[in-house]
């Protein structure tokens, strides 16, 4: 299965139109996550040794139902009731009714710091091979908690940690030099691609290195007003 054969899935979920801006423009990168990078198996979700894979950008989580419907996470047919009275798809990943899913999200500025924790407890258990990964938006990063996490993360050089940003330009507030900037001041190693490049994408998330957190800087249209 392609990135193309999930719109199909994708146009199953109706009645969240408000957010469909937030869903496409995530859908590139987790394709790449979820087919390319994650260590995770729709047959073991809990399997403790797995990648983690936060979506702090969680109002808009249409995209991310077809991609894990797409790998086996969830029943095809769960897509065709979006928020219905006895369904577990929610507006919000709800992480006790849909598989898959590490955390329950939605109100922006929660994801990083809960990468936080969930990448210190992973230590604490002495589990070192995974990886957690979280996704956020650029609007996110107005949230004075993502700015105490980017902080922390880099000053202890908490390396499991990589953080995906979707930059489509709907921030209210900006940061000199860049979002990328922003991450590599705190000690971060960054780097900015085309969020539409599967390619430049995998790249981007494989370039993460030992002693320091990761951040990939995904760019991708202007999300319209």
């Amino acid at each position: 299965m392609t990135v193309l054969e999930v719109m199909p899935l994708l146009t199953r979920l109706t009645g969240d139109e408000k957010h469909a801006p937030s869903a496409f423009s995530t859908l590139d990168v987790l394709w790449v996550l979820y087919d390319r990078v994650l260590r995770v198996d729709p047959h073991r979700p809990d399997d403790p040794d797995r990648d983690r894979f936060l979506l702090s950008k969680g109002h808009g989580p249409a995209a991310y139902y077809a991609v894990l419907a797409a790998k086996g996470f969830l029943p095809h047919d769960w897509l065709d009731d979006l928020a219905g009275a006895d369904s577990p798809l929610g507006h919000h990943p709800d992480r006790l009714r849909v598989p898959g899913v590490e955390i329950s999200s939605g109100s922006l500025g929660h994801g990083l710091g809960l990468g936080v924790g969930t990448a210190l407890g992973l230590r604490a258990q002495g589990r070192l091979e995974p990886r957690v990964y979280v996704l956020l938006g650029d609007a996110e990063l107005d949230e004075g908690s993502n700015h105490e996490a980017i902080a922390y993360t880099g000053a202890t050089g908490l390396d499991a940690i990589t953080a995906v940003v979707i930059d489509n330009r709907s921030a209210s507030h900006g940061w000199p030099g860049g979002i990328a900037s922003r991450f590599a001041v705190h000690g971060w190693t960054a780097v900015t691609v085309d969020g539409r490049d599967h390619d430049a994408v995998e790249a981007g998330l494989k370039q993460a290195a030992e002693g320091a957190p990761h951040v990939v800087v995904a760019v991708v249209e202007t999300k319209a007003s």
